[in-house]
């Protein structure tokens, strides 16, 4: 065999070698990848069913809650927030899980609270019927002031919400007429700003009807724009007020109040929830899964309006 020969024997094992080590390190990362797939898809189901879990509970707190009566207030039960917490710790009475099963739970932890929505101002209350609502346009009126918000947009947003609101009771949608927001995200269809979006987010909500205001949760600020002649001070008072006993009713946050022009009615006030906001927020490993879900509880029946993760 001549040198030529050798050398290009030479160069065809290199290049054999190669592609050999080309074709082995792509199936092994192909290889690696599907592992890792299917490994993110198991983490994701496991953390959707802990989270399901969750809200049930949530839901039969809820439900207990509804079982004892009385009015809805922050010292409950369901108004204590669950700090994060190792899952094995809720699951270490059951002596039938395997101990790859522990091993998992040793990295989950999970964390939620349960708030009430009525502690907020309810967007739908703009609306009454097929018209527009004067006293809630008041109310939103005095939270828009406070905010410093524009007043015009306040103005399309209730304008655009009447109209989607008749556009979808008469099954007709008008080309004029905009969508019907579900989420509070969505308001920006009816002409509201980002900005002030963000900014109303925290005294705000949007529910499948109109809902009155909960004192026993509500913050000073919604307190002061859901109630007229009530200043901020006033409803600073209620709210310290309420630290030493919840409002059983109506007429214990007027006693307060004393016999002003600033009066609660039962139009725009109550001292029970019917809708309430779960959170859930679950960690494991270094994924994290966080779960909103938006409840009606009706009596003992509690039902779950909708989910997204």
């Amino acid at each position: 065999m001549t040198l030529r020969q050798r050398g290009a024997a030479l160069l065809a094992a290199m290049l054999t070698v190669t592609l050999v080590a080309t074709l082995a390190a792509a199936s092994l990362w192909q290889q690696w990848r599907s592992i890792e797939v299917e490994s993110a898809e198991r983490a994701r189901l496991q953390s959707l069913w802990v989270l399901t879990g969750a809200l049930d509970w949530a839901r039969l707190i809820l439900r207990e809650d509804a079982r004892s009566g009385g009015a809805d207030h922050l010292a409950e039960p369901w108004a204590i927030p669950l700090e994060e917490a190792r899952l094995s710790t809720f699951l270490s009475a059951d002596k039938t899980t395997s101990a790859n099963e522990e091993d998992t739970m040793l990295q989950a932890y999970l964390s939620g609270r349960i708030s009430d929505l009525q502690a907020r101002m309810n967007v739908r209350n703009l609306v009454d019927g097929t018209k527009l609502s004067e006293p809630a346009l008041k109310a939103f009126a005095r939270l828009f002031d406070q905010l410093g918000l524009a007043p015009a947009e306040l103005a399309m947003l209730s304008d655009n919400l009447l109209l989607a609101l008749n556009a979808t009771a008469s099954g007709a949608p008008g080309e004029a007429a905009p969508l019907l927001p579900q989420r509070v995200n969505q308001l920006v269809w009816l002409g509201l700003s980002p900005r002030s979006l963000e900014a109303l987010r925290p005294y705000i909500t949007l529910l499948p009807e109109r809902t009155p205001v909960n004192i026993n949760t509500a913050s000073a600020i919604v307190l002061y724009a859901s109630t007229p002649f009530l200043d901020l001070a006033q409803a600073q008072q209620l709210v310290s007020g309420r630290l030493v006993s919840h409002f059983r009713s109506l007429a214990d946050a007027g006693k307060i109040l004393g016999a002003g022009p600033a009066q609660f009615n039962e139009a725009q006030h109550s001292v029970n929830s019917r809708f309430f906001e779960v959170r859930g927020r679950l960690r494991l490993d270094q994924s994290v899964v966080e779960e909103l879900s938006v409840v009606q509880r009706d009596g003992m029946d509690v039902k779950t309006l909708w989910r997204e993760h």
